[in-house]
């Protein structure tokens, strides 16, 4: 759950390649230093299915997010690239073509330097790593949400099913809405996660929709894969 908010200049963002762990990572920068964000969910799992198609709908399992080091972040670019809006934090998610309805909480490092998870009992709620890029700025606005948790299915079950093409909107803080376009969803495994494509720093303004998805390992208690949406800042309507 998945991706990351607070007012403020976007942090630059520098960090390792290497693969550690096995829980989903963000990348940010305090002072220049990269710093690892991990973002685990709870529980015991009762069952090894991935999340069902949208007609079949029932039962899930707690998932926990694999993990990944944050990439160096490409050199910055002088020119900025389609249409990009200024620095408000997101209130709400709407993604109709799945039936995605969800509040936004903020996403931050706790004293082990690992992302503080959103509640797990609450079904209907998304991240965002709110030390990186809002929604609508310049680089990629990293939001994470569970697909399922222990009392059942959650807000990013159906992510996989999400087509290109497909509209993505972001209510933010100023009461602007910032409309992404779906480029493409793909499933990743968690052991070959591609972190410089999902994480790296942009010229124009992109988000990154995460959450778990092939597989349950019972035995390592987490799903094999992530499932990544990635989207481009389509239009914008000011508040």
């Amino acid at each position: 759950m998945a991706a990351p908010q607070s007012t403020g200049s976007t942090p630059t963002r520098t960090a390792s390649r290497t693969t550690l762990g096995r829980a989903l990572m963000w990348p940010a920068v305090t002072a220049g230093v990269g710093i690892l964000l991990i973002y685990n969910s709870f529980g015991t799992p009762v069952d090894d299915k991935p999340p069902a198609p949208p007609a079949a709908v029932a039962s899930a399992t707690p998932e926990i997010l694999g993990s990944h080091a944050a990439p160096a972040p490409l050199p910055p670019s002088p020119t900025t690239v389609g249409p990009t809006m200024p620095r408000s934090v997101p209130e709400r998610l709407s993604i109709p073509a799945i039936g995605v309805n969800a509040p936004f909480t903020d996403l931050s490092l706790g004293a082990n330097g690992q992302l503080d998870a959103p509640p797990p009992n609450d079904n209907n709620l998304v991240g965002w790593y709110k030390d990186g890029a809002t929604p609508g700025e310049r680089g990629a606005s990293i939001v994470a949400g569970h697909v399922d948790t222990l009392t059942g299915p959650a807000v990013f079950l159906q992510l996989q099913y999400l087509k290109p093409g497909a509209k993505v909107d972001i209510t933010r803080a100023d009461g602007s809405v910032a409309t992404f376009k779906v480029d493409s969803v793909e499933q990743f495994s968690k052991a070959n996660f591609p972190d410089e494509r999902v994480y790296a720093d942009t010229n124009s303004a992109q988000l990154r929709l995460i959450t778990c998805g092939g597989a349950y390992d019972k035995t390592a208690k987490d799903y094999k894969d992530n499932v990544v949406a990635f989207a481009h800042l389509d239009t914008f309507k000011e508040g």
